[in-house]
């Protein structure tokens, strides 16, 4: 697989999980604490891919790198929000899990390119 087939890929991943993540949002309750969560976990979840993307079309190698960066640290928060959630009970089923294993696994990915700049 070429750099620009795996970037294709991975940005079809991030738009699909994105969409996972707004499904979850809207299935939390509307208590004050649930809106908090719902606010934070559609920002750092939609954000990765949108990040990602523009790292795709960056102008420079440096822009690359900062984008690359902080799609990780988006990565890294929404499975922190994940976490919460899971802790919280909020939802009981494996649909939460799966976008927990999808969470680590965009995370393990933005890790590694970072690590490769």
């Amino acid at each position: 697989m070429t750099n620009k087939e795996f970037a294709i890929q991975l940005e079809k991943r991030t738009v699909k999980f994105a969409i996972e993540i707004i499904n979850l949002s809207a299935s939390l309750s509307n208590t004050p604490e649930a809106l908090v969560l719902r606010n934070q976990i559609t920002k750092s979840g939609t954000s990765i891919g949108a990040n990602y993307r523009e790292a795709n079309r960056s102008r420079s190698p440096r822009d690359f790198k900062n984008k690359i960066k902080i799609s990780l640290g988006e990565a890294s928060e929404t499975d922190y929000w994940l976490e919460i959630i899971e802790e919280l009970k909020w939802i009981n089923n494996t649909n939460l899990k799966n976008i927990r294993n999808e969470a680590k696994e965009l995370l393990a990915i933005f890790t590694s390119i970072a690590n490769k700049l």
